[in-house]
């Protein structure tokens, strides 16, 4: 942005470009949502068994987990806006294959295929913002509202996703079409053309396989737990590890790496992403457990569950507008503090079970609360004093930790109630201690003081 703006304020071509990117961001939270609620009506048309409809998510994480740290540096190194445009297309046209779709590999393969196409497109949108709001007032404001608008994407998405499925499940395909086509059409005539880097050493490849091997590798591990036998998981496991190795020892000797380690040096993004591992891994959890509960022990409609957790979306209204003020008014660490509090007590809140709408309503506005004072600064904390030509590498680590935080909250959600054997009341609560436990290791992170490393990012 030139010097000349304001930095205070967003211009309104400021503010068009970011409902462009933001529109990129709602499509990934509904696309994810709406799939979830969505799955007993695709099962009973197409036939599919318990581990046939189990994939059709785990495609989506495995692929998006696994190559979103590739994404992050080919926008960098390849130009953020072309790898924008370029696999929102490719979403589009695979979302419109699994509307198609008349086997359940077809499904899979096309669940795979967009979650590689949501790998590559969201961190180049998030980088976009970093790059091209300067940092201070306007970079936050341009996050807190993408922030808000991609949890508001994924509550909506709930409640539309129910509402489709009653027409017909492929619409959940073929929404997102229509949404990816609006989206495409104002990316390429706003988002300004960008100029990609030369890395003088060429690009990575082989810290590239390594790495999104690892990824791909470690993120099976988590999804896959609690179905396989313990030597798989731990095999999987250790391949993972290896290849990570591997990976490290490849960044170390290549003249142009794909990551530079120093910049993990910069505790406040190893915070931020430690923060987002535990925030989005609790409320994961928190949201398998309430489907759960009120689907299976309350009789409650898909619909009506939808609407219920809808509440918790209010963090797409407070993100930009509360959030912000919050964070100038009492710094980034303490309101991110505050919202790993917020999100214990509404975990707590919750503990009770009760039978109606009203005494489940306080946990759900205090988790919707608790995500619009951690999801935004979380995002700010991890891409500040990141260097111009690392923001989409920082926004691919991020964005893996909540894909990571997201498959290990609802691995270890599930072995824990699979343990307890029938979905019993009781069931539930010991559940509960899962994103319980991780909102006090959020509390515990954010409250510690870390003093930053000299050469952090140099």
């Amino acid at each position: 942005m030139s010097s000349t703006v304001t930095p205070e304020r967003l211009t309104g071509r400021a503010w068009v470009v970011l409902f462009v990117l933001c529109g990129a961001i709602f499509l990934e939270g509904i696309d994810v949502s709406m799939m979830g609620v969505a799955l007993p009506s695709i099962r009973a048309e197409l036939g599919l068994a318990t581990g046939e409809l189990q994939w059709i998510v785990s495609a989506y994480a495995l692929s998006y987990g696994g190559f979103v740290l590739l994404g992050g540096r080919a926008a960098d190194l390849l130009g953020r806006r072309r790898m924008f445009v370029t696999w929102l297309v490719v979403f589009l046209l695979f979302s419109g294959l699994g509307g198609f779709a008349t086997e359940g590999w077809v499904l899979i393969l096309a669940r795979f295929v967009t979650g590689v196409a949501a790998a590559f497109m969201t961190p180049a949108g998030l980088s976009i913002i970093t790059t091209t709001y300067p940092e201070g007032p306007q970079r936050n404001k341009a996050l807190l509202v993408y922030a808000g608008t991609a949890a508001g994407g994924f509550s909506l998405g709930m409640v539309t996703g129910g509402l489709l499925s009653a027409i017909d499940w492929r619409w959940v395909f073929f929404a997102p079409v229509i949404v990816s086509a609006v989206i495409l059409v104002g990316a390429i005539l706003l988002i300004p053309r960008d100029i990609a880097a030369k890395p003088s050493g060429g690009f990575d490849l082989a810290g590239a396989l390594t790495l999104t091997g690892s990824m791909l590798l470690l993120v099976a591990t988590v999804v896959r737990a609690p179905d396989v036998p313990p030597a798989q998981t731990t095999a999987t496991a250790a391949v993972g590890v290896v290849l990570l190795a591997a990976f490290v020892l490849i960044e170390q000797r290549v003249s142009s790496p794909l990551i530079r380690l120093a910049l993990l040096r910069n505790t406040a993004l190893v915070r931020a992403n430690l923060g987002a591992i535990l925030l989005v891994g609790s409320f994961v959890g928190f949201q398998f457990i309430a489907v759960l509960y009120l689907q299976e022990l309350r009789g409650w409609s898909e619909l009506e569950t939808g609407l219920a957790l809808m509440v918790i979306g209010i963090d797409a209204v407070l993100a930009p507008t509360l959030t912000p003020w919050l964070v100038n008014r009492f710094g980034n660490g303490r309101v991110v503090l505050g919202g790993f509090v917020l999100a214990a007590l509404a975990y707590t809140a919750f503990l009770p079970l009760g039978q109606t709408f009203a005494a489940m309503l306080p946990a759900f506005l205090l988790l919707g609360l608790a995500f619009a004072l951690t999801y935004g600064p979380l995002t700010i904390a991890a891409t500040e004093r990141v260097a111009e030509d690392e923001q989409g590498l920082a926004s691919g680590v991020l964005t893996t930790s909540f894909q990571f935080g997201s498959a290990l909250g609802l691995a270890v959600v599930a072995a824990v109630l699979a343990a307890a054997g029938e979905l019993t009341a009781e069931g539930f609560r010991t559940g509960l201690a899962v994103p319980l436990a991780a909102a006090v290791l959020g509390i515990v992170i954010a409250a510690v003081p870390v003093r930053e490393r000299a050469g952090a990012n140099g």
